[in-house]
């Protein structure tokens, strides 16, 4: 009878500790943002339950990316338009800034002419807004503090078509933008709004980030199953890291020891070790990974699988697919707001 009891209480033990430990996995003040491409909309996460709490109607077809004020409070989503990049379609011509307490736009910054707006980065140092402008070879530079009228201050010239993306240093002082068509980075000093130089990747690029440590920005070759390796400090590539099939993008986590990639043709989200930049792990999920973000707890990673209308939440301590989070059609941009 002891013994009975001393094996149920320590099955007890086990299963609270369980339940403790799932709960810390997820517990933390923040919300992750996803953008539901095919409806127009911004999706508002509880990232502890799994569950959408809410979706923002956006002004116009249709953003693609989203990025969250340093406070938490805003979203701001470019209206790029209707089609993919370099294809025929609508030109977005305006940002929305969505207030995620309300979810309901508040502020619109309109452009004098279609730009296709597209990836929106907070500046990490200057908290500026900086948003890729397709059409117009730059990236513009917007003042947020006024949520109700953002100004654009400034543009930076990119020296190249299709800009589609932006990553900037931890410092503010350098931007990175993958230039789709002609397969090629552009290097800005954001200080003095200008390009330094322009890089050869492929014929064709996708997506773009930046290692914690500043010292490698990553790059997916779309003509190849490959990954590119830049050095931030030659500007050239050092390295290209052999994929499963076609990457698309990618991120670190915050402790800078991994990088994640996704892989739409083989649906895996495939795991490089940043010490050796080779593959140390592949993970299945559902079709069409698009965009990767790591939550800041450093625990878990998600990933928008736009073809299934969810987000797939990566354990990234067993490397599996943790939970399915559903999302209105085509989930696609992602980001993090810390309330």
């Amino acid at each position: 009878m002891a013994i009975h009891r001393t094996l149920a209480f320590a099955a007890l033990v086990a299963s609270t500790a369980l339940v403790a430990f799932a709960a810390s996995l997820h517990a933390q003040s923040g919300h992750l943002l996803v953008i539901e491409k095919g409806s127009q909309s911004l999706a508002v996460v509880d990232p502890a339950s799994a569950q959408k709490l809410g979706s923002a109607a956006e002004t116009g077809i249709t953003g693609h990316e989203v990025a969250a004020s340093p406070d938490g409070k805003y979203a701001y989503v470019p209206i790029y338009g209707n089609s993919g990049v370099g294809k025929p379609g609508t030109d977005g011509s305006q940002l929305d800034v969505i207030d995620l307490a309300t979810r309901q736009v508040v502020g619109t910054l309109t452009f004098d002419h279609g730009v296709r707006p597209h990836d929106p980065v907070i500046g990490p140092k200057d908290h500026l807004l900086y948003v890729t402008t397709e059409l117009d070879k730059t990236i513009t530079v917007i003042d947020p503090k006024d949520p109700k009228n953002p100004k654009i201050v400034a543009t930076i010239p990119t020296g190249s078509a299709e800009s589609h993306m932006l990553a900037l240093s931890h410092d503010g002082k350098r931007g990175y933008t993958a230039n789709v068509g002609p397969g090629t980075v552009s290097v800005l000093d954001i200080p003095n709004r200008k390009t330094l130089t322009i890089i050869p990747i492929s014929g064709n690029t996708q997506r773009i980030s930046i290692s914690p440590d500043d010292k490698y920005v990553f790059t997916s070759d779309q003509t190849k199953p490959q990954l590119a390796v830049i050095s931030t400090a030659t500007n050239t590539v050092t390295k290209w890291i052999p994929l499963p099939s076609t990457g698309y993008g990618t991120a670190s986590t915050p402790d800078g020891r991994w990088l994640l990639v996704d892989c739409m043709p083989s649906k895996q989200v495939v795991v490089i070790d940043l010490k050796t930049l080779t593959v140390a792990h592949t993970i299945d999920v559902p079709a069409t990974p698009q965009e990767l973000l790591v939550n800041p707890n450093n625990k878990v990673a998600y990933t928008s699988c736009d073809r299934t209308n969810q987000v797939a939440e990566i354990d990234l301590a067993t490397w599996k697919v943790s939970r399915l989070i559903p999302t209105a059609k085509s989930a696609d941009g992602l980001a993090w707001s810390s309330k």
